[in-house]
């Protein structure tokens, strides 16, 4: 009973903490707002995490577990393979243009890794694994009908990725600027223009 209790206090502080980073950012949030905002003393958020740093480290696999299951369910929803990747594509888009909070603190970490060489590990893991979902799916989907990029696949998924940041970091300084929809075309285009058509045999 005490270890789902713990279990439980564990989950409360990373929503806390979730929320808070959204709201005011790594740079001006301490231990002891995350603990106002759980409802709990500073002293409970310690006895599950000791630092701040081991507190990130949790939200940032929260967070980036919540983008990315996103994303997974709408690779799923399609019938076609071309129509998946245009769902998926959506998906990113919409994980990150919509200001979710958990959008909000990977952004932020992102940012902060520029000066802060421990949040780079993690972001790295984050990375790693969303271009492996890519490739995954692509794998399945795309390769296997034999329609093969005319890059190395594994910089593929890494250009979609680099596409969908930069422009959301340019969506949330000019709001309205970007069309969800241009956003999904012109990236689906510019991702369909760098595989090969499939060859007949």
């Amino acid at each position: 009973m005490r270890y789902k209790k713990s279990e439980i206090s564990a989950a409360q502080i990373i929503e806390a903490a979730i929320r808070v980073l959204a709201r005011q950012g790594y740079a001006r949030t301490s231990l002891m707002d995350i603990a106002k905002e759980a409802g709990m003393s500073k002293g409970a958020v310690h006895y599950h995490y000791s630092t701040k740093e081991a507190l990130i480290n949790q939200v940032l696999e929260t967070a980036c577990n919540a983008v990315q299951d996103k994303t997974l369910r709408a690779w799923g929803s399609a019938e076609t393979p071309f129509g998946s990747l245009r769902s998926s594509l959506a998906a990113l888009w919409a994980a990150r243009a919509e200001r979710t909070d958990e959008a909000l603190v990977v952004a932020d970490l992102l940012a902060q890794s520029l000066y802060d060489d421990k949040l780079r590990p993690r972001l790295a893991v984050y990375y790693r694994l969303a271009a492996d979902q890519i490739t995954a799916h692509l794998t399945a989907h795309f390769f296997a009908l034999g329609i093969r990029p005319k890059i190395p696949a594994e910089l593929l998924p890494r250009l979609v990725i680099g596409l969908l940041d930069g422009l959301v970091m340019q969506h949330f300084v000019e709001p309205g600027v970007l069309s969800p929809d241009d956003v999904v075309n012109s990236i689906e285009t510019l991702a369909f223009s760098l595989f090969e058509p499939p060859t007949s045999t």
